[in-house]
């Protein structure tokens, strides 16, 4: 049995793999509609979530599955000071698989060490979002046609945004791979990222606080939010969430075939008026969310294809 708690529980075959699945599911996603049938996913969910929660769920009603769950902690026994532990030992006789996402970082490694059926790692804390990061590659892969050769930026909050630490832990396993860290001081990526990660792959990356000069260099533009849930302190969050706004002015300074990828939700970090752009790819991202987590599933599950 396999867990998915972080990108890298997936070689680069298993992850090639993965993609090209989600890719036949996009063409042709009727042909998968009855794989799960008889098949539960439970969605734990102890944080507030669109996206995660209802693709997930999309994801196995697509499949011919059903779904149970809970959508924040505050609804289930979480409240009553039960651990997830023993949340997953129940749930592990309801449903065939499970998704959970949790505000602790390391909270769904805890769950896969006490579960009986696969854990997907939904979000934990400010550490890794794997199918976000599956969802991200997919995006890249299908409207680029390639995971290597690319200069990506990555703009905003680079210290909290679990969806950057894991896109760049995915990324470095392919070649010709650079970054460019756009963030104010305060928000730069963390220490361990730079040192355990980009440095101990040799991969090249620069940091800078003007998003501008950076624009006309990039393939991808990976724009994130300045997360308030994250701050210990609501001053410092006012200070910086308006560091960055992407707006049409902006991308004149871009290539004309970048793309411009956004984890969602924004708050004001891209200007409506840049949705109109051709690059902008962001909500296209979210409907391949529930593509990759379709074949995720499947994957897990060892259903075979229609």
């Amino acid at each position: 049995m396999k867990h998915i708690i972080s990108p890298t529980d997936l070689t680069v075959s298993e992850l090639d793999e993965l993609l090209t699945l989600a890719e036949e599911i996009i063409q042709n996603p009727k042909k998968f509609s009855e794989v799960c049938r008889g098949k539960k996913l439970a969605t734990l969910f102890y944080e507030p979530s669109t996206r995660t929660r209802l693709s997930f769920e999309a994801a196995m009603l697509n499949l011919g599955g059903s779904i149970l769950g809970f959508s924040s902690a505050d609804s289930s026994s979480a409240s009553k000071g039960e651990s997830v532990a023993d949340t997953i030992r129940v749930i592990s006789s309801y449903a065939d698989i499970c998704a959970i996402r949790h505000p602790k970082e390391g909270a769904p490694l805890v769950a896969s060490n006490y579960s009986s059926i696969p854990v997907i790692n939904a979000g934990d804390g400010g550490h890794n979002h794997p199918t976000q990061t599956f969802t991200d590659l997919l995006t890249i892969k299908n409207l680029k046609g390639r995971l290597d050769k690319l200069t990506v930026g990555f703009c905003g909050d680079l210290k909290f945004g679990r969806t950057v630490h894991s896109l760049i832990n995915a990324l470095v396993r392919y070649e010709d791979i650079n970054f460019v860290l756009i963030s104010p001081e305060e928000l730069r990526v963390p220490a361990y990222i730079r040192e355990e990660v980009l440095d101990a792959h040799n991969i090249s990356y620069e940091e800078t606080r003007k998003l501008e000069a950076a624009m006309p260099k990039l393939d991808i533009l990976y724009m994130t939010r300045v997360q308030k849930e994250r701050f210990f302190n609501e001053e410092d969050y006012i200070r910086l969430k308006d560091t960055y706004i992407l707006e049409e002015k902006k991308m004149t300074l871009a290539k004309k075939d970048m793309l411009v990828l956004h984890p969602l939700p924004r708050v004001n970090e891209i200007a409506t008026e840049v949705d109109d752009d051709p690059r902008a790819v962001y909500f296209k991202q979210a409907q391949f969310g529930v593509y990759v987590r379709m074949a995720l599933i499947m994957k897990l599950l060892e259903v075979e294809n229609a």
